[in-house]
């Protein structure tokens, strides 16, 4: 005993603080012996322990967040930043056991097999993360000296080892309970809201934001757990590793073209991984042919609109923001086409209508801004300056109405509609208009402050599917 207390002495302090980090997880071993109400006691009382841990403690110095040589860090005096987040850890999970306590007297369950895939998530998953990143690190700073934004070389392999390792404990943490506790639930489950979960965890952690990866990765896959367990739908683990193979392969890709961010990446995946298995493999492909569009022709005379202030930042590098902003319209629609089969080609075409507006959009912005033609306001049709909210032009209409026509020449040519005149108007109409929306929105509420320029796609990709599916209504 003594000897392993000797060698955990001896260890490099960053790979001890992630051994610490990961023993959380353990509690997990708890769950099917110990009541909800107990769990949720002992959590409080983790809080309360770390909350008055004398700073000269071993745990806290075991804890304490020790900066990398040359770092920023090293130059400023802050806080126990390794003793916060673990509170930050403990507090989350008093947070997803509260709700679970709470709703026991609802009709409603937040089960517990998903509080621990949550935890073996943000304890198993980001402690192998981190200590990839670290060693990576130090690896580095041993070759060459710091760069500014070298850390971005560290981010992908370690998030990589998150969800793997995430998907694999929580798979584990969930059969664990159910094994002791009979459940009703499925190992095809179990595997399905892991993934889901994992993908969830790394996207929060990819994110770069001031808030605690120990409060927002428990949080965000413990809720999108809960979300998808509670549909009960799933799918053999088979078929979920493809879907996640293939959109893990085709983000990676967007991501070393500069397309898309890691955080881009890892939400093209979550989107790449739910729409393939609520629906088919066409429907993601018909949305990646929107973000291939988007990358090839913001690029296109990105010179030009660069001069002009109008190009997009980044070299046109998509986020998180332009994913989900974009795509959430589309997302909850392949998930009713899953749910509710019986509704399906009038959710088809309304697919198409968001996909198709989301696609002329995209390309009204990026080709219209490079007209020589004086814009004009879509609410008052009078002359106005390029790039202001709601400035429209004839060349990018016409983008419009082409993007929006390949999407639905995509849906012929894959057989997924029959009637092909009136796929192509409903779809080639829907995302028209809804681009046009998009602009009236721009004009009005983003211009007031009272939406962001992703809170216009957000709405305008819905009411390009509500255009869409109201077309087929009236017209099938």
């Amino acid at each position: 005993m003594e000897g392993i207390l000797g060698s955990f002495e001896r260890m490099e302090h960053e790979y001890r603080r992630q051994l610490l980090h990961a023993a959380f997880g353990f509690l997990i071993l708890l769950f099917p012996f110990i009541g909800p109400e107990i769990l949720l006691l002992l959590s409080f009382l983790i809080i309360m322990g770390l909350s008055f841990l004398p700073e000269d403690s071993r745990v806290c110095r075991y804890l304490y967040k020790k900066p990398l040589p040359g770092s920023r860090a090293m130059l400023t005096s802050t806080a126990n930043e390794g003793l916060r987040s673990a509170k930050n850890l403990a507090f989350a999970v008093f947070i997803l056991l509260l709700i679970s306590s709470l709703l026991e007297f609802t009709p409603y369950r937040f089960p517990l097999y998903v509080i621990a895939g949550a935890i073996a998530i943000s304890t198993f998953g980001t402690s192998s993360a981190n200590f990839i990143r670290h060693r990576k690190k130090l690896q580095s700073l041993r070759s060459e000296p710091v760069r500014t934004g070298a850390h971005e070389g560290y981010l992908l392999p370690s998030s990589i080892v998150l969800l793997a390792v995430g998907i694999i404990t929580a798979y584990i943490a969930g059969n664990w309970l159910l094994y002791w506790q009979e459940g009703a639930v499925s190992p095809n489950m179990i595997f399905f809201i892991a993934v889901i979960g994992s993908i969830t965890g790394a996207l929060f952690e990819s994110i770069p934001s001031r808030i605690d990866n120990n409060l927002s990765v428990p949080l965000g896959s413990g809720m999108s757990m809960w979300l998808f367990s509670s549909f009960g739908y799933s799918v053999p683990p088979q078929q979920m590793f493809v879907a996640l193979v293939f959109s893990l392969i085709l983000g990676y890709l967007a991501y070393r073209t500069k397309i898309a961010d890691l955080s881009a990446l890892f939400s093209a995946a979550l989107l790449g991984v739910l729409i393939i298995v609520f629906s088919e493999l066409f429907w993601f492909i018909l949305l990646l042919t929107f973000f291939i569009l988007g990358g090839i022709f913001t690029r296109y005379k990105y010179g030009y609109k660069e001069s002009i202030g109008l190009a997009q930042s980044k070299g046109g590098m998509r986020s998180y923001e332009n994913v989900f902003s974009n795509s959430t319209a589309a997302l909850v629609l392949a998930i009713l086409y899953g749910i509710y089969p019986q509704h399906a080609e009038l959710i088809i075409f309304a697919y198409l209508g968001t996909v198709a507006t989301a696609t002329g959009d995209t390309l009204a912005s990026e080709i219209g801004t490079t007209a020589h033609s004086q814009p004009i306001m879509i609410t008052t049709l009078k002359p106005t300056q390029a790039g202001v909210d709601g400035a429209v032009t004839v060349l990018g209409e016409l983008a419009s109405l082409l993007g929006s026509m390949v999407i639905g020449l995509l849906a012929v040519l894959f057989g997924k509609v029959d009637a092909v005149f009136l796929a192509l108007f409903i779809t080639t109409t829907g995302g028209f208009l809804g681009t046009n929306v998009d602009s009236l929105l721009g004009a009005t509420l983003q211009k007031r402050g009272l939406l962001s320029n992703s809170g216009v796609n957000f709405v305008a990709t819905f009411a390009g599917a509500i255009i869409a599916g109201a077309l087929y209504l009236l017209l099938a």
